[in-house]
């Protein structure tokens, strides 16, 4: 599975500008390849990146998730969300499955990693149990 060059470009951009909140990849299976899907906008929130992802489909995401800590410091943490809805096709979840390692391995910075299969198991109570 080939990865789109604008797939590394973006991530950089979210890491070290923080130009966007989270970026949502998509496999274009036609082309066998990554590409960048969605991009969301600093000021988005957490309820805006879910929100677009497809309740039916796979998708790859990223999101730069600000929190503090109990200690009053200010941090972020990146996410990497392999995202596989139960009613996706199969054949996408096989492709969206074996090619994920590689993909991610492309994205240098990933902090936390989660795997989704319904909107409960990446809602913000587990972004934010993750996170610290």
């Amino acid at each position: 599975m080939a990865v789109h060059d604008d797939c590394k470009l973006k991530f950089l951009e979210l890491k070290a500008k923080r130009t966007y909140r989270f970026i949502v990849y998509k496999i274009e299976e036609k082309q066998k390849q990554v590409i960048v899907e969605k991009l969301g906008e600093p000021a988005q929130s957490y309820e805006d990146f879910t929100a677009s992802l497809p309740a039916d489909e796979c998708r790859y995401a990223v999101y730069d998730f600000d929190f503090v800590t109990a200690e009053n410091v200010q941090k972020s943490r990146i996410f990497f969300i392999a995202w596989c809805p139960d009613t996706s096709r199969v054949r996408s979840k096989m492709i969206y499955a074996s090619s994920k390692d590689r993909f991610k391995r492309e994205l240098d910075g990933i902090q936390v990693e989660l795997q989704a299969t319904d909107p409960t198991e990446m809602d913000l109570d587990v972004i934010k149990s993750r996170a610290s």
